[in-house]
């Protein structure tokens, strides 16, 4: 038998469906899609705890129903689907914090050396201008840019069709470059 970490999703979904160490092939998993899930929920609550609870959440309900995964999608676009829902779920529950504190733990986890301030103000700027997103449109460039879904597969997750699943994100795209530009103007830095 091939090592875990030679295997591709849906083989190791399946691993863990036979039961055969199940447990190991879900860890092997979680691994490769932990950072993406949590990223993706950081940038949408712009919480740590929350985005932490939110990731823990997503993946027992995953491992309680791999059983009803099937392979015609991709493993990822299943997961994020979980993903999806556990956020509507907290969006309704609670409106999300805007501790900007969190802002600078969306890049990588173990960011270079050579990050710099300006990097972390960039990246603390768009997260803030996300917040005057629609909800639709900021779900969809969250889970493209942060969750790192193709946009068919945010399109299968969100239910929509893929043209508008591109626009959703070209004028989620419009809105934070529009908005971007007019912080730069009232900042006196254009």
């Amino acid at each position: 038998m091939s090592s875990l970490a030679e295997m591709d999703d849906h083989a190791l979904a399946q691993q863990v469906q036979r039961d055969l160490q199940g447990q190991t092939a879900f860890a092997e998993l979680y691994r490769r899609h932990v950072n993406h899930v949590y990223r993706y929920f950081l940038a949408r609550v712009r919480n740590e705890q929350d985005a932490q609870d939110l990731t823990a959440q997503t993946f027992l309900t995953a491992l309680e129903s791999i059983p009803h995964f099937r392979s015609e999608s991709k493993f990822s676009t299943w997961l994020f689907g979980i993903a999806h829902h556990k956020g509507v779920d907290f969006f309704r529950r609670k409106r999300p914090l805007v501790g900007l504190e969190t802002a600078e733990n969306l890049s990588d986890p173990d960011p270079p050396p050579d990050e710099t301030v300006s990097q972390r103000l960039q990246v603390e700027t768009v997260l803030n201008a996300m917040q005057v997103l629609s909800s639709e449109r900021a779900e969809a460039l969250a889970l493209h840019s942060f969750g790192s879904l193709s946009v068919a597969e945010v399109a299968q997750v969100m239910h929509k069709s893929e043209a508008a699943v591109r626009m959703l994100i070209h004028r989620a795209i419009q809105d934070l470059q529009q908005r971007l530009a007019y912080r730069s103007v009232d900042n006196g830095t254009a």
